[in-house]
């Protein structure tokens, strides 16, 4: 018997500022954190400097082994781990690609304000920011941004099955599943 999804991601709903503007959904099924990765890298090909990605999912839900595989994709310096005690990494390129900014936004209860030390704002432009945690605290950085939601089984199980679902919202997502068909 499957284990209820009860997880942050299953409760999200709409973005939480205001309306959806031209929002693009897809759903898939990762069976393994191997196949995690492999949808980092996937992720990695369709991203730009300039791009805002969102995770949203429990403890152990696989936002940092995604994180993992879009920083291999991107081609960036250094082990790709969870940023929870320094808050954020920077892991520049070795491609000429942009950077990955890994942040992990858990310990910050306020919003863009307490963000603010982090200067995303000023590394957005070249750099694709990836934000664990980031719900309801750096909308405000980019009209245009992919929200990825990871949903696990709970309690005592181990299944290794998520259904990740990528919310693009904005006109830069507009053909999100035809790149990544």
């Amino acid at each position: 018997m499957e284990a209820p999804h009860n997880s942050p991601a299953a409760e999200t709903a709409p973005d939480p500022v205001g309306a959806v503007p031209e929002a693009v959904t897809m759903t898939l099924t990762v069976t393994s954190p191997e196949q995690m990765q492999d949808l980092g890298r996937s992720l990695a090909r369709v991203l730009a400097p300039g791009d805002l990605v969102m995770l949203t999912g429990e403890l152990g839900a696989g936002k940092t082994t995604l994180t993992r595989g879009l920083g291999e994709g991107l081609g960036v310096r250094g082990a790709v781990t969870s940023p929870t005690f320094v808050i954020a990494r920077v892991h520049p390129s070795l491609v000429q690609g942009p950077a990955l900014v890994h942040v992990d936004a858990y310990r910050l209860g306020g919003g863009l304000d307490e963000m603010e030390d982090l200067d995303l704002d000023v590394s957005l432009p070249e750099s694709v920011v990836v934000v664990e945690w980031g719900d309801g605290k750096v909308e405000e950085l980019s009209e245009d941004r992919l929200r990825v939601l990871i949903d696990r089984a709970t309690g005592d199980t181990d299944d290794e099955r998520r259904e990740v679902t990528l919310v693009g919202i904005g006109a830069r997502w507009a053909g999100l599943r035809e790149a990544l068909a």
